[in-house]
């Protein structure tokens, strides 16, 4: 599992749920720009990995289970678009 896999399966979310990660948050109670693409490394290029609390909100925002949002992770990260979901 990795950084971008689990970024991958936020970005899946959203766009099942025919939204922007923009708008994800903001249903979630987290300000717009914590799913920005901008935000999910350091200026350094390391990895910042969402929190736990932060994917807890988008699952109970959008109904989601663990499970669920467990399976839009892929395997391994050579998948690069949610389309097969």
């Amino acid at each position: 599992m990795t950084n971008e896999a689990i970024w991958m399966a936020i970005d899946c979310l959203a766009a099942i749920h025919g939204m922007s990660c923009s708008r994800l948050a903001q249903i979630s109670g987290l300000d717009t720009t914590a799913f920005n693409r901008s935000k999910r490394y350091t200026r350094g290029g390391k990895p910042r990995w969402p929190s736990f609390g932060s994917v807890a909100k988008v699952l109970k925002a959008t109904n989601t289970t663990w499970a669920e949002f467990v399976s839009l992770i892929p395997p391994e990260s050579n998948e690069t678009s949610c389309e097969n979901k």
